[in-house]
């Protein structure tokens, strides 16, 4: 039994090391089923590529400032592009008149605070941030 508790204490452990190390945590409304996503699921959702969730609910995705340091850790991990990269692409797709971007939030907190509101939203913050009831961390690969 203390072999199991030991276990599951690491498995934690790491899963906010390797949160910490990335700089951003991806989180969505704890109503959304939803516990792990891909990299490439993660992208297409913020480039609104992807806007219905499994389930058929409308997906809303949020975007911290421009300024923060974890959009930047987000964008090139989730992107692989930097952030004026994505704010370049979402550039010709408002000329185009095709799509706008997500909002964006100024900080950790009003992301948070989306998401808690919105059962359809996934937004990203800083690693470490305080994160609350209302919305939970997910998984990406």
């Amino acid at each position: 039994m203390k072999r199991i508790a030991l276990l599951a204490v690491l498995v934690l452990l790491a899963s906010a090391a390797r949160a910490e190390a990335q700089g951003y945590v991806v989180i969505v409304n704890e109503a959304n089923a939803a516990t792990s996503l891909t990299k490439d699921e993660v992208s297409k959702i913020f480039l609104k590529k992807t806007t219905k969730w499994p389930a058929g609910a409308a997906i809303a995705p949020v975007d911290l400032a421009k300024s923060a340091s974890a959009r930047e850790a987000f964008s090139k991990a989730v992107h692989d592009r930097g952030a004026a990269a994505i704010e370049s692409h979402w550039q010709q797709q408002i000329f185009a008149g095709k799509d706008v971007p997500p909002p964006e939030k100024g900080t950790d907190g009003d992301v948070v605070a989306f998401v808690k509101s919105n059962p359809g939203a996934i937004g990203y913050v800083s690693a470490g941030a305080a994160l609350g009831a209302g919305v939970k961390a997910v998984e990406v690969k």
